[in-house]
């Protein structure tokens, strides 16, 4: 009696532990089931509804930031337009700038500008790939001055947008786009010491002028962090704006190109000698070629095919085709003809003072600063250079220099938001004061500032940088080799045997 009673309570110890396991395992399998549950919710709330797709569709084609839906994600017609504004820019170097300058010289130094640019070409996009991108638009540096170190070599600069400087462009194609404005920028200074500076100066000049104007000149105007950023940010000290480079490119160019052909001295014979164009067919060619390519420089300076764009596309042709008319019509009047050379100056006189202005003004804004491009560096080429007597051979100070002056300046007194909404965003242009300035109309004072700092920076940085090549490499060419031409001497080639 007694073992059958302590094999019942066994038994019922048995049972009451095996319903205990089967609790805690329906247990567990329900808390697995909840927390799966859970994390499926949590996956279908993190997924972009349908909503979320639409606005990020309606994003691509105001160019506004799409959200979670397609962050990261470039925009096919927006990477096809920068695609094909890069190459339309690095045709302004090759083969435009080339031919342009190429024609304007003396037969005898055709090719050594060929070769100038073509080997200012290389030598930038080797500095672009290797510190140059990082330098103008990286912002681990924290600094208004200069970009920092993130993207050296081009690491981790990929087909994903960057979305400082744009929603929906790969940021490769990106920086591709601005490598195109760092070559010609340089290439702009061969104009003013044409025939009579060494190639192996030039390169080493470049090279140093990249480092110490260029590249943190860019980033102050145009780099997420910029000192002189306006438009993009919002802690920008000086809030100027610069829409595809009057200071970035045509100031300091031209201003580092008339201090350079100071120190230079003027030619062998300037002055005495005839030193006539030799082929202003070819200057036309250039010109044409630069025209065409400048749709790219400014239109695709707003980084997408938008409304922006296209306001730049027309402003840039009205621009172009007025200056060009009106320096060809002041030399009708004032010489009794309009030459070929006028008009080709005219419009890239008229190019050049656009530029800062393009995607902030109108069309009547633009035909004034047509008007005034086709007047001003007129007067600089022609009564200024002869009062002064400086050899600028091809005009770059008074087409670049002036011109890019003149276009930062006018940009200060015509832009409107109107054509550009940026120039009033509350979320940089009301913070750093920009949008006040439009409003109140004071952005010419700001533009001024910009100016003067762009001039600092160019004619300081270049008489320093002149004077470390003087004394490594020397400047000029002996006075035999000049005489003899720059084809034969520095390349050992002709342009021409006939």
């Amino acid at each position: 009696m007694a073992l059958e009673l302590l094999w019942q309570v066994e038994l019922m110890h048995r049972t009451s532990l095996t319903k205990i396991v089967r609790l805690f395992t329906l247990a567990g399998g329900l808390a697995a089931l909840a927390l799966g549950f859970a994390a499926h919710a949590a996956d279908v709330a993190a997924a972009p509804t349908a909503e979320d797709r639409l606005a990020a569709l309606e994003a691509y084609v105001n160019n506004t930031d799409p959200g979670k839906a397609l962050a990261a994600t470039p925009g096919p017609g927006h990477n096809a337009w920068m695609m094909t504004s890069t190459a339309l820019v690095l045709f302004m170097t090759l083969p435009g700038l080339a031919l342009f300058y190429g024609g304007l010289v003396r037969k005898k130094n055709v090719l050594s500008v060929l070769a100038q640019c073509l080997g200012i070409t290389g030598l930038v996009t080797i500095l672009w790939w290797a510190f140059g991108y990082s330098l103008v638009f990286g912002t681990s540096a924290g600094s208004p001055f200069i970009g920092g170190t993130e993207y050296l070599f081009l690491k981790g600069v990929t087909s994903a947008p960057n979305p400082n400087y744009a929603y929906w462009v790969s940021q490769n194609v990106f920086a591709m786009f601005q490598m195109m404005f760092a070559i010609i920028t340089p290439a702009l200074i061969v104009g003013a010491i044409a025939e009579r500076m060494k190639f192996s100066a030039i390169l080493l000049f470049v090279t140093l002028w990249m480092i110490v104007i260029y590249f943190p000149l860019a980033h102050m105007v145009w780099g997420a962090t910029g000192w002189m950023n306006g438009v993009w940010n919002a802690a920008a000290a000086i809030p100027a704006i610069d829409f595809a480079g009057g200071t970035v490119v045509h100031m300091s160019s031209g201003w580092s190109a008339l201090v350079l052909c100071l120190i230079l001295g003027p030619r062998l014979g300037f002055g005495r000698e005839k030193m006539a164009p030799h082929s202003l067919v070819l200057c036309m060619v250039g010109t044409g070629m630069l025209y065409v390519g400048w749709y790219g420089f400014n239109a695709g300076s707003a980084v997408a095919a938008d409304g922006i764009a296209a306001n730049a596309f027309m402003t840039t042709t009205l621009a172009a085709a007025v200056a060009g008319f009106t320096w060809g019509m002041i030399e009708k009047i004032t010489r009794g003809h309009a030459s070929v050379l006028g008009f080709c100056s005219g419009i890239v006189a008229g190019l050049v003072v656009i530029t800062p202005a393009a995607g902030f003004v109108g069309a009547t804004g633009s035909v004034i600063i047509g008007v005034v491009a086709g007047v001003v560096p007129f007067l600089a080429c022609t009564k200024l250079k002869a009062l002064f007597k400086y050899d600028d051979a091809l005009d770059t100070f008074g087409v670049h220099a002036v011109g890019g002056t003149l276009g930062a300046l006018l940009t200060g007194f015509l832009a409107t938001p109107e054509v550009n909404a940026n120039l009033i965003s509350e979320a940089y242009a009301r913070k750093n004061g920009l949008a006040a300035l439009v409003q109140d109309g004071g952005l010419w004072l700001v533009q001024l500032k910009a100016i003067g700092v762009t001039l600092t920076l160019s004619i300081i940085g270049t008489i320093v940088i002149a004077g470390i090549v003087k004394a490594l490499l020397g400047l000029r060419p002996t006075a035999e080799a000049e005489q003899q031409g720059l084809d034969i001497t520095d390349h050992g080639e002709e342009g021409y045997i006939l």
